[in-house]
Formats: C-alpha cells, sequence, structure tokens
C-alpha cells in the first residue's frame, strides 16, 4: 500500500525534540505508520543540505503539509522569506493539505515578522495551538485520522476516536468539565478558560466531531461512563500474604470517569502500604513516606487507565502484596516498542492519546514518555529493588516491590491471615455466633473483629441475614 508522504516544516533548532517526537510516533503508531511517513531534514545526507530548493522539491513532492511555529521566524534569504514561509506558501500554491500548529496560546510577544506569518495562516485555514509535545502529538494524531477520515482510507476509527451514536451532550458531566479546565489552566497554562461552551471546549480537545462525542469523552467527563463501557473500571485487592488466596481480605471495584478511577485506586494502595511521618525541618508540613513511594503507586496506576486497550473486556486490576505492588493492564506494547525499550528514555507510544492529553492537562500525567523511567528511578532513590515489566496472559504488567519489612511486621500480616482464617472457621461451625463470643475465643478486641467482619463481608465471603440481634452468618464458599 502506498503511503502519504509528510512534509514536516519548522524551525530546526527550536522545534528539535518535537520534530523528533513527531516522526517517530507517527512512523511507530499502531494505525498512522500503515498511512503516512515523514520527511525531515535531518535524515538527509549533508549534500543535500545546501540548497531551499531541495525542501521545495519535497513539498512538492509530499501530500500534506505539516507546520511547527513559535518564536522564531528563521533566517530570510535573498526573497526576504525564511525557509519555513517559503516552504508554507509552496504548499498554499501546490493546494496541499496543510496543518498548522502554534506554539503557545499568545503571540504578542514575538517578532512582528513571525506575527505576520501568524496572521496569514490564520486569515487562510485553522491552526491548532499546543503547549508540550503531548498536546502536539494528540493534535496532530486527531488531525491525521480526520484526514484518513476524509479520503475514504478508513473503514474504522481508532478507539479513543470513535463516535458514540447513543450519546448526547446530556451524557457529559459540565461540573466535571468546567472543574477539569479550570485545573488545566492552572497546571499547564491550557488556553481553554472555566465557562467555555461545551461544545467548543469538547472540540477543542478533539472529543467533539461532526456534532458527535467521542468514546474518550464519555470516559474523561461522562456522567455513568460504565453505562457505555462495562470494562472500564479498577478492581482493588489487597492480599495478606504474597499468594493470591481466598478469602481476599480487601477487595474493591471502582468505576466513575478516568481521573475517578485513577483518584480511587491510588488511595486504595496508599491506605494500605505501612507509612511514617517525617519531621517539620524542611517545610511546615512533615512529610509522609510510604514503603512504596506515592509517585511509584500514581504512574503505575494512571498509565494502566490511559493506555489499557479498551476494546478488551478485562479490567485494569491492582494488586497489593505484603512484598510488592502488581498492576495488571488489558493489551500489549504498542507498534515499535519492546520491554526493553521502557528502561531507558523512550519516545511517547500513547495507545489512546486523546485520553492522554487530558490526563496530562490536569497533571495526573508529568511528561511524555517518562513514565517508566521515573518509576524506575524513584524506586532507586527509595532504596527499593528495580520494578519488573512483563507481558503475561494479554495483559502488562508491572510489579514493583515493597520495602522490606521488619520480622514484626511480616509477624503481623501472618497473624491476621491466621485470625481471619479462624474467623471464618467459628462462623461455618455456628452461624449464629456473636461477635462477644467472637473476641472470647479469638482474644482479639471488638474493634479488630468488627474491621475483618465488615473487610469479609465487602469481599463477598461473608453475608449477614437478618437483625444483628437474631439474624445468623452465611459463609459464601465459591468466594473462598
Amino acid at each position: 500500500m502506498s503511503q502519504f508522504q509528510i512534509f514536516l516544516s519548522s524551525h530546526q533548532k527550536e522545534f528539535a525534540e518535537e520534530r523528533k517526537a513527531l516522526k517517530a510516533y507517527i512512523e511507530t503508531d499502531a494505525l498512522l505508520h500503515r498511512f503516512f511517513s515523514v520527511f525531515v531534514f535531518e535524515t538527509q545526507s549533508a549534500k543535500d543540505q545546501v540548497a531551499q530548493a531541495i525542501y521545495l522539491e519535497q513539498v512538492k513532492q509530499s501530500d500534506i503539509y505539516i507546520g511547527l511555529l513559535g518564536d522564531v521566524y528563521g533566517q530570510p534569504d535573498d526573497s526576504d522569506l525564511s525557509p519555513t514561509h517559503q516552504e508554507y506558501n509552496a504548499a498554499t500554491e501546490l493546494h496541499k493539505t496543510r496543518l498548522i500548529f502554534i506554539k503557545g496560546n499568545d503571540d504578542q510577544h514575538k517578532a512582528p515578522i513571525m506575527q505576520a506569518l501568524i496572521q496569514q495562516v490564520q486569515t487562510q485555514l485553522v491552526r491548532k495551538r499546543f503547549n508540550s509535545i503531548t498536546e502536539l502529538l494528540t493534535q496532530v494524531y486527531s488531525s491525521l485520522i480526520d484526514y484518513l477520515e476524509r479520503v475514504g482510507k478508513l473503514n474504522s476509527l481508532p478507539f479513543d476516536r470513535t463516535p458514540l451514536a447513543n450519546a448526547t451532550l446530556k451524557d457529559i458531566d459540565t461540573e466535571k468539565l468546567q472543574t477539569f479546565l479550570a485545573i488545566a489552566v492552572h497546571q499547564r497554562n491550557y488556553a481553554v478558560k472555566p465557562g467555555t461552551p461545551i461544545e467548543k471546549a469538547l472540540t477543542q480537545l478533539n472529543l467533539y466531531h461532526h456534532s458527535q462525542l467521542t468514546q474518550a469523552s464519555l470516559l474523561l467527563f461522562g456522567k455513568q461512563p460504565q453505562r457505555f463501557f462495562i470494562s472500564s473500571e479498577v478492581k482493588c485487592l489487597h492480599f495478606h500474604g504474597t499468594q493470591k488466596i481466598k478469602p481476599i481480605p480487601s477487595y474493591q471495584i471502582y468505576k466513575g470517569t478516568v481521573f475517578e478511577l485513577a483518584d480511587q485506586a491510588i488511595d486504595f494502595v496508599l491506605s494500605k502500604l505501612n507509612r511514617r511521618v517525617g519531621t517539620r525541618q524542611q517545610s511546615s508540613q512533615a512529610p509522609v513516606h510510604y514503603n512504596i513511594p506515592k509517585e511509584v503507586v500514581s504512574e503505575a496506576i494512571v498509565n494502566a487507565i490511559v493506555h489499557r486497550d479498551y476494546t478488551s473486556p478485562a479490567s485494569v486490576e491492582v494488586a497489593l502484596y505484603s512484598d510488592r505492588l502488581e498492576v495488571w493492564n488489558p493489551g500489549q506494547l504498542p507498534q515499535g516498542l519492546h520491554l526493553q525499550d521502557l528502561t531507558q528514555p523512550h519516545t511517547s507510544y500513547p495507545v489512546n492519546p486523546l485520553l492522554a492529553e487530558p490526563m496530562f492537562l490536569a497533571k495526573y500525567i508529568e511528561k511524555a514518555g517518562t513514565g517508566t523511567t521515573d518509576i524506575i528511578e524513584k524506586c532507586q532513590q527509595a532504596g527499593l529493588p528495580a520494578p519488573k515489566f512483563e507481558l503475561k496472559a494479554g495483559c502488562f504488567v508491572l510489579t514493583v516491590y515493597k520495602a522490606q519489612e521488619t520480622a514484626q511486621e511480616t509477624a503481623q500480616e501472618t497473624a491476621q491471615e491466621t485470625t481471619v482464617a479462624r474467623l471464618i472457621e467459628l462462623i461455618r461451625h455456628n452461624p449464629r455466633i456473636t461477635r462477644k463470643e467472637m473476641m472470647a475465643q479469638l482474644n482479639k478486641a471488638d474493634g479488630t473483629i468488627k474491621q475483618h467482619l465488615d473487610n469479609l463481608k465487602k469481599a463477598g465471603v461473608l453475608t449477614r441475614i437478618g437483625s444483628n440481634k437474631s439474624g445468623v452468618w452465611q459463609v459464601n464458599e465459591e468466594e473462598i
């Protein structure tokens, strides 16, 4: 299949990182690499780097012109125009598809000659703005998908870009969207301000096309996302030992938007980790240290939610054991990315870029392409063993190991498991047993017994039938 040729035009030094990231992303994305190849000046041999005529010939041979405009206009030649300006004019005269992306929300600080170029562009076509590589990748991704759809090359759209025919703007939680905009403006200087009409705000995020909501829009801002995506949930499990055995002491299934899923799952794990409070020597607030760093827990869970395969019937699973945290993410690594690549700096390969950009804007994601290396670095700084990355049973699995527990802490975990097992055995033999009798036989305080009973009920292992005074306990053996 012949590919569409993209000519990438910009000031090379100002956009060196963006050019490299864009070329790598387009030519390795599972969908885009099938349809597009990218020409950039840097890949040409030295003898080709002497004449602007070379670039103008490449513009002529290309199908799509992508222009990045920033602060630097570039050096004019005898025509009094910079190379980027000449390339844009050539693409215009040749009636090429032009996609223009301007860095920054405000052009007032730019040189007059650059402002004139931007004004020329704005009078001819719609341009988009970006402030980071993550935003740029998402904007280009959406524009290229639109192009493929327009020329009839797509039988089906990527998951995040696919419209939901049975969803309307009434399914969007306006309050959640406006809260997001306030956070994005504060955290990332996002150009779209709170109070922006819902259609415009979603369109700017590439979540609303031809009066239809995309699937990503419902996952991000839906009132009831699980009405449309049943498997969009996070299962959180806590085991006192090192094996996945029932009864599960604590088991929760979280639902909601991707932001809510992340918040709930992170809180679940942090609430189960051992922690110590430091001193106020360096700030007014005493720092809290967990035996897995909070940043590692957050990065692992957010990555799983953002990059999972949403067409899979499986859910994200977060399992905390006495010695480790495992995060199971339905799906495989993106095209061109291998397990060994995750241990070193690598180009960002967002599986669902329309989900990744809002998560970045709300600062759930720090920087594109650094998630796994940040996890490795944070573990190293905390004195933890290196995390493990695996592909198992159709899932990407991240394992992070806890700080070594003391013998006393290990003994406490074992004692808890023993107490739970004995408690279940007492109920099997006497379904009418009272809490007072449990306390006497197990030699445990009432608060401890109540906590174990509550956890077993949440896990579905125990059911209370009837009132607290005259009712009986039922052990659900299939859940053990």
